[in-house]
């Protein structure tokens, strides 16, 4: 398998839409790597620039060191899948996946037909060759699809959001087939998603795109825990996010004055007194108290009331209004916290639970 590298990949479209701008990514042989973000942040201009339907206006790409900036799509040795699967509608389930090996007119009919049969194992449909797609579940033409694109051995996988369009028990089983799928066979992979749930459970790395740039690139876990900026913190799961100045410097530990509040937090950068910041607390973080007036001795404590709660399977997400008017999120192991809507509560968040970004 083989490499894919990003270097200074800009794309234009007119004078006046900045699409993709000067993103650099180097992607290791087999590594599955996810731009993530929201909607018309650039990552599926970016996929298209390395499948080569859409040319850079500067950069270069390259797939196993081979610098195929310039290359067409059908010299890039990539498969793809797309959102609606574009199987055809009118061949076989045997031709759809053979179709890539008969176009590339290398290939023995036996070749092709040993290698349709190994696919279809590998996707767990052995018996459905001769089929028409029409008369396959939504999952089923998904396998279907990706054994079309993995069939003429590519050197790179490339998905284009593959899984919006299944329901979302389908889409969590489907993300589990994916991934064994991808490691079983340990190809390179760059996967596009707005989907924050499958964009941490499947990836070894992630880069978050906003605006054409990759903000934080990085393991689910670390993006997740420490994130480089307010929008990673606030686009990637769900955040507490406490906005203010700094108010003193001590050592690693910074106070910020966030209005109703002074957060404690370790610093990760140099700061000075009067910077704007933010503290970023994602939900369980977050420790419950008995009630009080002041919220208790500990550091980074509110006190307030329980608005909602809701059951998240193995966790319990509450929603709490402090008495200023903050609204926080508080998530706990599911059965470790018997808490109800209006329950007086204090929460809070011990200094090196918090994350300290630039505004």
């Amino acid at each position: 398998m083989s490499g894919i590298s990003l270097d200074g990949i800009t794309k234009r479209y007119g004078s006046d839409v900045l699409a993709v701008d000067g993103v650099d990514l180097d992607i290791e042989s087999g590594e599955f790597v996810t731009l993530v973000g929201p909607s018309g942040c650039g990552k599926t201009t970016t996929l298209r620039t390395i499948a080569g339907f859409e040319q850079p206006t500067s950069g270069t790409i390259r797939i196993g060191g081979e610098d195929v900036t310039d290359a067409p799509p059908y010299e890039r040795n990539t498969g793809m899948v797309f959102q609606d699967f574009a199987l055809f509608p009118h061949m076989t389930v045997h031709d759809n996946v053979a179709y890539g090996m008969e176009a590339d007119g290398g290939y023995t009919d036996e070749e092709i037909d040993a290698r349709v049969a190994e696919m279809l194992e590998l996707v767990e449909l052995p018996e459905v060759g001769d089929r028409y797609p029409d008369q396959l579940s939504g999952g089923q033409q998904q396998r279907i699809a990706l054994a079309r694109a993995l069939a003429p051995k590519p050197d790179a996988l490339l998905l284009d959001e593959p899984l919006a369009s299944l329901d979302k028990k389908l889409r969590e089983q489907m993300q589990v087939e994916l991934r064994r799928i991808q490691q079983e066979i340990g190809i390179t992979t760059v996967f596009v998603t707005h989907n924050q749930e499958e964009a941490l459970t499947m990836s070894d790395r992630l880069a978050v795109m906003n605006d054409g740039r990759f903000e934080q690139v990085g393991p689910p876990g670390d993006v997740y825990d420490d994130p480089d900026t307010r929008f990673v913190a606030d686009f990637l799961g769900t955040a507490n996010i406490f906005d203010g100045d700094v108010a003193d410097v001590d050592g690693d530990y910074v106070s910020v004055d966030v209005g109703d509040a002074t957060m404690r937090t370790v610093s990760r950068f140099d700061v000075d007194v009067g910077d704007r910041v933010s503290v970023i607390v994602r939900p369980e973080r977050f420790t419950f108290a008995d009630a009080s007036a002041d919220g208790g001795d500990a550091e980074n404590a509110f006190d307030g009331e329980i608005t909602f709660r809701r059951h998240l399977g193995s966790s319990v997400e509450f929603r709490l209004e402090t008495s200023t008017g903050r609204e926080l999120v508080v998530v706990r192991r599911s059965g470790s916290e018997d808490r109800r809507p209006d329950d007086r509560v204090a929460v809070s968040v011990a200094p090196d639970d918090c994350r300290l970004v630039n505004r």
